[in-house]
């Protein structure tokens, strides 16, 4: 197959100082040969900017910005991308060096515009060789009303770096919701999905997504982000049911709505508007199956304080895992 398409690599970037340079190491390493590069800083108020420039030439531009958010970042890189293929690449993440190449060269799927070529990813903190891979169903061919539903279903994702998205689709698609704040991308690739033919899965290319940030957003301080979800989550359920409104696509939108209801705050004014939207749709608010503990904990200290309790551990869970990895990092001497 003749076929050398350019690929934009666009990059936004706010105080990602620590991290910056591996992830322009790690696109400017890619073997697929024929790319550009775009890097937004987004008004970031330590060394980004200054990192990001040090890399600059033909082939890689770099613009800054006031700080005005990830979506507008990314949407001013698009505007000046030239690709016939975006590849979309958060600053703390990497992509294996074949990751592109991978997806261009198997087969020919990638002849035909209106294909989006989605691709395996770990998730690691500091050190790539401790990256965990998750297999979901998400990891196969499917058409797109098959993923939309095991998306919603399931609430299996694919993360930004994972997706090789073709400039037809990413014109359809339209720019990236400014309004939101969190889960930007579950929002903007539910409407790139439902715009293709074929979401063609490709196992041999690889990236990586850094969890060295997590927060939760249950408590008050982050009502902003918990709006930005559940605006996200039902402008998700608009695109579905625009593509095909029926009773099983119904239900698909009931159980998103619903698992966004008991993984936030319950008393707020976001969540009682996502429940009157499951009445809407024909469905019933249930109290989700909890486990053993779970239900124990709701018995003696009630649905909230259980929840909060849940919560925490979740938390401390996953702090512990970033720091054992920082731990590892430092003794090996291979972060990234």
């Amino acid at each position: 197959m003749n076929y050398n398409p350019l690929v934009s690599i666009c990059i936004p970037a706010y105080n990602s100082a620590r991290w910056i340079g591996s992830t322009i190491q790690s696109a400017l390493l890619q073997t697929w040969k024929n790319k550009e590069i775009i890097i937004v800083d987004d008004g970031s108020t330590d060394n980004t900017l200054k990192i990001a420039k040090q890399f600059e030439s033909d082939n890689l531009k770099v613009i800054s910005q006031k700080n005005s958010g990830a979506c507008v970042a990314r949407n001013k890189a698009f505007s000046i991308a030239n690709g016939d293929f975006i590849q979309w690449l958060d600053s703390d993440d990497l992509l294996a060096p074949d990751k592109i190449e991978n997806q261009i060269n198997d087969g020919d799927s990638i002849l035909l515009p209106d294909v989006l070529h989605s691709s395996a990813f770990g998730q690691f903190h500091y050190r790539i060789k401790s990256a965990r891979f998750f297999p979901t169903s998400l990891w196969r061919d499917l058409s797109p009303i098959e993923w939309l539903l095991e998306h919603f279903n399931k609430g299996h994702w694919m993360y930004t770096a994972a997706w090789l998205v073709s400039r037809k689709l990413a014109d359809l698609a339209g720019p990236w919701d400014e309004r939101l704040s969190r889960n930007q991308d579950g929002e903007y690739f539910t409407r790139v999905v439902a715009l293709c033919r074929e979401v063609k899965f490709h196992a041999g290319a690889k990236s990586y997504y850094r969890r060295a940030n997590f927060s939760s957003i249950t408590s008050n301080k982050f009502n902003n982000a918990l709006k930005s979800v559940i605006l996200s989550k039902n402008l998700q359920v608009d695109t579905l049911l625009n593509l095909r409104d029926t009773k099983e696509t119904r239900t698909a939108c009931i159980n998103c709505l619903q698992r966004a209801i008991f993984s936030y705050n319950l008393d707020s004014p976001s969540v009682r508007l996502v429940k009157k939207r499951i009445f809407e749709l024909g469905g019933t608010v249930t109290q989700p199956r909890g486990t053993a503990k779970f239900k124990a904990a709701e018995k003696i200290l009630g649905i909230k304080f259980a929840r909060k309790i849940k919560d925490k551990l979740w938390f401390f869970n996953k702090l512990l895992q970033k720091y054992w990895e920082w731990f590892c990092s430092l003794l090996f001497r291979d972060s990234v």
